[in-house]
């Protein structure tokens, strides 16, 4: 029998499945850019509004073809030893 795939998540899932911290998590849900639900003392996240959420983070525009980390240009290759 296939294993189902979870309909909901903890908050601790969560931040493992996304990579962000516990803080983040936290502070979009307060915001209502997460949607979260209780279910007596704990606290879950569909992974629909996971996804959603996470697809809605704001994305990265680099400012040229050749930039690199943090807007740097990416070092030329070497052309020593030719």
């Amino acid at each position: 029998m296939q294993e189902q795939e979870p309909l909901a998540v903890s908050i601790e899932d969560a931040v493992r499945a996304s990579g962000l911290c516990r803080t983040k998590v936290y502070e979009d849900i307060n915001a209502g850019r997460l949607r979260a639900r209780k279910a007596g003392r704990r606290t879950l996240i569909l992974v629909a509004d996971l996804n959603t959420w996470l697809k809605n983070l704001p994305t990265i525009q680099p400012k040229g073809s050749s930039a690199g980390i943090r807007g740097r240009p990416l070092a030329k290759p070497s052309t020593a030893n030719k």
